[in-house]
C-alpha cells in the first residue's frame, strides 16, 4: 500500500512545478516577443540611418543656375554642416578671416586671398561674400563693418 502522505506530497509537488512550467511558459513568450520588438527596432533603426546619411549627404551645396551660369549655393550653418561643405573659395575666405588677430576689414580679407584690393569692383564681390557667409551663420558682421568668425 501506498504511503498517503508521500502521494500527497508528490500530487504537491507536481502542482508547484505545473505552476512554474506555467510561468517559464509565459516567460518565454514575453522573451521571445520582446526579441522580435528589438529585431524590428533595429531594422528601422538601420532604415532611418540609411535615410539620414543620404539627406546628410543631399545637404552638400548644389550647384544652381543664375543667368545660365552654374553657382554653388551657401549651406546655413547647421550642426553636422562642416565648412568642407562651403565652395573651395569660401573656405579660403573663413580661413583669413579665422588667421586674423582680430575683426578684419573685407579690404584685409582681399589682401591675404589674393584680391587686387585697388580696384573696387574687385573688392565689391568679395565683400558680398563676407555678407554671405554672415547671413548663413558662418561669420559674424560688427557694427562697425568688420568680420569676425563666430564665438
Amino acid at each position: 500500500m501506498l504511503d498517503p502522505e508521500l502521494l500527497e506530497r508528490i500530487t504537491a509537488r507536481r502542482a508547484e512545478l505545473d505552476e512554474l512550467e506555467e510561468q517559464l511558459v509565459k516567460q518565454l513568450a514575453e522573451v521571445r516577443a520582446e526579441r522580435d520588438e528589438l529585431a524590428v527596432a533595429e531594422r528601422v533603426l538601420e532604415r532611418m540611418t540609411a535615410q539620414l546619411a543620404e539627406e546628410r549627404s543631399s545637404a552638400r551645396p548644389m550647384p544652381g543656375q543664375v543667368a545660365g551660369r552654374a553657382v554653388m549655393l551657401i549651406p546655413h550653418r547647421e550642426p553636422g554642416v562642416e565648412e568642407d561643405a562651403l565652395p573651395w573659395d569660401y573656405q579660403r575666405i573663413i580661413a583669413a578671416v579665422r588667421q586674423a588677430t582680430g575683426p578684419v576689414m573685407a579690404r584685409e580679407v582681399g589682401e591675404v586671398v589674393g584680391v587686387d584690393i585697388s580696384v573696387k569692383a574687385k573688392l565689391e564681390p568679395l565683400r558680398s561674400k563676407l555678407v554671405k557667409l554672415v547671413d548663413r551663420g558662418w561669420l559674424r558682421k560688427l557694427p562697425d563693418g568688420r568680420f569676425t568668425t563666430r564665438l
